[in-house]
Formats: C-alpha cells, structure tokens, sequence
C-alpha cells in the first residue's frame, strides 16, 4: 500500500460513509412524516419512537441501499479525480490501470464483508424491532389485511412430516392452547389413520402436547377401528413456537437459524419456502454485488468528460436503476412462479458481472 493507495481508500470510505449518512437522514424525515399517525396511536414519546422503531428501520434501509450507497460514492469522487485530472497523472505517471484499481478492490471487499457479516447477523437482529412495530401499529390497522385473515386468523394447517398433517383452530399464543385438533396420516391417496382432539394444550413438563376428548381412528383392510379417550399425550414434532403466522419471520432470523429453519421445513416436505431460500441466497450474493458495483463505478467515473460528474452520476443512476429491477423482477418469479430461487438472487450479478468484464476491457487504460 502507498500513499496514493491510502488517499484513494480514505476518499472511497469517507465519501461512503458520508452518502450513508445524508440517505439515512433523508429516508428517516420520509419515513417519519409518514407514519406520524402511528406514532401518536401508540403513544411514544421521542426516546421511545427511536427505541421502539428507528433503532430497527435504519439497519434495515442500510442493507437494503448499501450497494446503492457504495456505487454513488465510487462515482462520485472519482469523478472529481477525474476532472481535477488526478487520475490521468496517474495513469501518466506509468502506473498501470490495474494497479490504479488496487484501492477500489481493497475498499470493495472490505465493504462487502461488512454488509456479508451484518446481513447474517446484525440486521436480523434489528429487524426485530422493526418487525414488532410494523405488525402490532401498522398490520392491525390495515383493513386489506384484516380482511384476509377474518376467516380464521389463528388457524393452522401445516405438514409435520412426509405423510403427516396437522390442524390446529384458535391457538392462543399465551397459553399454548387450541381447540379443533386434528391429525391425519396418508399412505399413498388414502387416510389410514385419524385423530381429534376436542381441545389441546402444551405440557410444559413433558414438552410434549395434551389432548382432551380424543377420538383415534385407524384403517387397514379389515376394515375400521375406533377408539375415544378422555386424555391423551401426543409427541409430535411440531413446537409452540412455530405455531405463529409472522410474515417477518426470514426478516428477523440470522443466517444459520434461517438455514437450520428452510432444512427443517424441506424434511417435512413443506411447500412455500421460495420466499425463504432467496432471502437465505441473496445473503450472499448482495455482498457480492458490492464488489461488482465498485468495478463499473471506477470505470465509468474514472473517464474525464465534458459533463462533469453530472454525467457521471446520470450513468451511475441508470445503471443503479436497471440493477435494483432486475433483482425485484427475479425475486417476483421465483415466489410467486417456478423460477430458482437461487438465480434469482445470483441473476443481477451475473448478468451486471458481464457487463462490468465488458465495460473494463472497453476503458481506456
């Protein structure tokens, strides 16, 4: 490292942190102006607004624009290298263009670690705050989403293992307790065992489920077999805890819980979990975007123009744009259609992962 490579490196971060900064702010006045009314009806106070709310909506808007944050910086202040003709003494001074690129990378990888490590760690952990606000202030007083889940708001139907289906109606979170149980096994297209339970409770002592008023059904060739318990204890693998509709439940999971959650509910033969891989890939793959992102910044900005950094910048911002659709478009596809979850998350950076090789072997050097 050199002294020009400190003074590239320190322009790159500082111009960083400072777009981070003045985003934040901005997005922060946004955000506040428009949910002032939830505010006032939950009754906070400034400190609590922050704690309650602001301390998990900031991590989440810089995960979600740190690439955007990264880029504009690398364009913007080598853009004004540029003009001031610092980056063509440089280049004259016999430094090869890929050595000139040595502090871009170096800054590149580093930023991208962080977001890599916060991503798995530290933003779940925010979004939990977040989480907690959006679904008990704001879900509850959407009237679209009330009214989807008027039908049965604590009902459950849910696959336990490859033959073995559960439904639980009005479970109380609190007490652990249901009522409506029912259990049924399939062997091939044909239930061969059933049971009911009138009410259901966890057995904190047991760790294991109670059911009360049950009545057991099974069915072979000789025909059907019936039997009615009063009590009955029931080890299923199946635990209070997932028995909770959280559409922030991939939001506030760290990396290795997300994983050990989407292997769990594969072995069950759940369906639905495309919302959960590419959450689990783009972890990822975004950090890998900031790397990618660097490279096309420096190659754009690094060219003196007429335009200024103006031109610049509308480049960058185009590109930006074009980088931030395709990646919602790809994530579209694979939850709601058959699209992989993995190229999904991978689609933005291999398809702009072509387009940084091309643009750099087009630069002048």
């Amino acid at each position: 490292m050199q002294r020009i490579d400190w003074y590239i490196l320190k322009k790159f971060l500082v111009t960083f942190f400072f777009c981070l900064v003045l985003f934040t702010l901005v997005a922060v006045a946004v955000d506040s102006s428009e949910h002032a009314d939830d505010f006032v009806r939950a009754k906070f106070n400034t400190r609590q607004i922050l704690e309650k709310y602001y301390f998990g909506f900031v991590p989440y808007i810089w995960s979600l624009l740190f690439p955007l944050f990264v880029f504009i910086a690398v364009i913007f202040f080598t853009s004004r290298m540029a003009a001031r003709s610092e980056i063509i003494a440089i280049l004259a001074s016999g430094t090869p263009y890929n050595r000139f690129l040595r502090p871009y990378w170096l800054g590149g990888i580093l930023l991208a670690l962080l977001l890599w490590f916060g991503s798995r760690y530290w933003i779940p952990k925010a979004n939990i705050i977040r989480a907690e606000f959006q679904s008990k202030y704001i879900d509850q007083n959407d009237p679209t989403r009330n009214a989807l889940l008027s039908t049965c708001a604590h009902c459950f139907y849910r696959r336990i293992d490859t033959n073995t289906f559960v439904g639980i109606r009005d479970y109380d979170t609190a007490s652990r307790t249901a009522r409506g149980f029912f259990l049924e096994r399939i062997r091939g297209n044909r239930v061969y065992y059933n049971l009911r339970g009138e009410t259901m409770t966890w057995d904190t002592s047991l760790l294991k489920w109670k059911l009360y008023r049950v009545v057991e059904r099974n069915v072979d060739s000789v025909g059907e077999r019936i039997r009615y318990l009063d009590t009955m204890v029931l080890a299923m693998t199946l635990r209070p805890e997932e028995l909770r509709r959280d559409d922030y439940l991939k939001d506030k999971l760290t990396t290795p819980e997300l994983k050990a959650l989407i292997h769990r509910e594969r072995l069950r033969g759940t369906e639905g979990l495309s919302s959960m891989e590419v959450e689990w890939y783009r972890r990822t793959a975004t950090p890998v975007s900031v790397v990618l992102l660097t490279l096309i910044g420096v190659v754009v900005a690094s060219r003196k123009t007429r335009g200024g950094s103006g031109v610049h910048l509308a480049i960058g911002i185009a590109i930006a744009s074009l980088y931030i659709l395709s990646d919602r478009f790809s994530t579209v596809f694979a939850v709601k259609g058959n699209f992989s979850p993995l190229l999904a998350a991978w689609l933005p950076n291999l398809v702009f992962g072509g387009v940084a090789l091309w643009m750099y072997r087009r630069t002048p050097k």
